[in-house]
């Protein structure tokens, strides 16, 4: 349980706590911030809240309607590692101020309507979730974009392109393209670096279970957490970005979440894991499959019939289609496996019956975790309550199929104008509960195809210059 206004009061005093701060969640999942001396807090404010101008974030208010609230929840209090004067960091929800109802574009809201539309099912009482988001350390990122010219420079020092470089001296140790999995350091310069990022998030209530150097080359890592219930793994996604940046900032280094950073090697995915649970019993274990029982699978089979739907949640940036790329590793394709890492839906093998769960590798940590997971799991449970079968499982190396056979095998959304097309197209199972509204939905189209498709759409970019310069 985490702790109640009493407790937080408390923290202040022991911790000689001089700043508090307010951090929430715009639209699209970044965090915002403001904060004010310590003086200014007190029981009020969790019932009181704070004003804020909601028109200045982005996919939220007209500034004719632009008046907020938002009000900290007291469980979230953590001690911001990150600032030099002792600051009391919580995470708040965001209210209308006449009405005092949660905020519609809200995407904690969401995900508190998530959770409590699963419990008015009556089918479970908990859902679990389980992140494991990858990342790149960059020492150098330069980038532009004008009328006229248009550039991106990444560096690392252990970056396979710099097998060349004099560096007085060089001293190799460079993981070579698609060859960075587990390599010991030296030629895993980022131990280190790593195990810092790790024991911030320790310091933050984060439950890491492990951390490793990634398939590709340049700084790709990757760190486990535990998993949690809906809303507090979206809460422990939001630290998780926010200590990796700040950790790799101080060490004179930059963290990216951009799923496809470099041309020719892997990309950043996040694969996430799934369970349904009922008075303490985890109902995903049955008789069937790889030891489903058969709400597992109907749950897979409701993600398969809206995945490309989800995908404009799960995978919801223009540079996400760079990373799920028909012809490579990426989880395109829908299908379920025991233990078969080339499939979109992976059932990890488990021995202890607590563990059993479904993995969905199709989503990156571009996403905001409060609209991606809320979307997974009504996906799911629309599967459960219409009892959607998703098909035979594929056993088979997916990489290895005949374009014949994977003709039958459906796939995700190639692009993300495909998938907010879909998303239009089919998104009943979301209006469930009210947990998400028509509201959210047209505003995420709206603002995806102005801010983002749009805009991608009439920049040339380098390599078109290389292609086209002379036809």
């Amino acid at each position: 349980m985490g702790m109640n206004v009493q407790d937080v009061l408390k923290l202040v005093e022991e911790k000689g706590v001089k700043v508090v701060d307010y951090k929430f969640s715009d639209m699209l999942g970044r965090w915002h911030h403001f904060s004010t001396p310590v003086h200014e807090f007190g029981e009020a404010i969790f019932e009181d809240g704070i004003s804020i101008d909601g028109s200045s974030f982005r996919g939220w208010q007209p500034i004719n309607n632009s008046d907020m609230i938002i009000i900290p929840e007291p469980a979230t209090a953590r001690i911001d590692p990150f600032v030099a004067m002792p600051t009391l960091s919580l995470i708040c929800n965001v209210f209308e101020p006449l009405t005092r109802e949660g905020y519609t574009r809200d995407p904690r809201f969401i995900a508190q309507k998530a959770e409590a539309y699963l419990q008015s099912t009556g089918l479970a009482d908990v859902a679990y979730f389980g992140v494991e988001p990858e990342f790149f350390v960059f020492d150098s990122v330069r980038c532009f974009s004008g009328p006229n010219e248009a550039f991106y420079s990444l560096d690392s020092m252990e970056g396979g392109w710099n097998s060349g470089r004099d560096e007085n001296p060089n001293l190799g140790y460079k993981p070579r393209f698609k060859e960075g999995y587990y390599p010991c350091p030296p030629a895993d310069s980022l131990a280190d670096l790593r195990n810092e990022m790790v024991e911030e998030m320790l310091n933050v209530g984060i439950h890491v279970e492990c951390m490793h150097h990634e398939v590709a080359t340049g700084g790709q890592c990757e760190i486990d957490m535990r998993f949690n219930t809906l809303v507090a793994v979206c809460d422990d996604l939001q630290w998780f970005k926010y200590v990796a940046r700040n950790v790799a900032y101080r060490n004179g280094r930059t963290v990216t979440f951009m799923p496809k950073p470099l041309y020719g090697d892997n990309g950043s995915g996040m694969h996430c894991h799934q369970s349904l649970w009922k008075g303490g019993k985890n109902l995903f274990v049955g008789d069937g499959y790889a030891g489903l029982s058969e709400m597992a699978l109907h749950y897979m089979g409701g993600i398969m019939k809206h995945a490309k739907a989800l995908c404009a949640f799960t995978n919801p940036v223009t540079n996400s289609y760079r990373r799920l790329v028909p012809g490579f590793e990426a989880p395109i394709n829908l299908a379920y496996s025991s233990s078969n890492r080339s499939a979109a839906l992976r059932l990890p093998v488990a021995d202890n019956p607590k563990a059993r769960r479904v993995e969905y590798r199709t989503p990156d940590p571009a996403c905001n975790g409060y609209l991606a997971f809320a979307a997974l799991l009504m996906a799911g449970l629309d599967g459960v309550e219409n009892r959607i079968d998703p098909g035979p499982p594929l056993d088979k190396d997916i990489y290895g199929l005949s374009p014949e056979e994977l003709r039958h095998v459906p796939h995700v959304a190639g692009t993300l104008d495909e998938a907010l097309d879909c998303l239009e197209a089919d998104h009943e199972f979301l209006l469930k509960g009210d947990v998400f509204t028509r509201d959210l939905i047209e505003k995420w189209l709206a603002w995806k195809r102005e801010h983002e498709i749009k805009p991608m759409m009439m920049h040339p970019v380098p390599l078109e210059f290389e292609l086209y310069f002379d036809c």
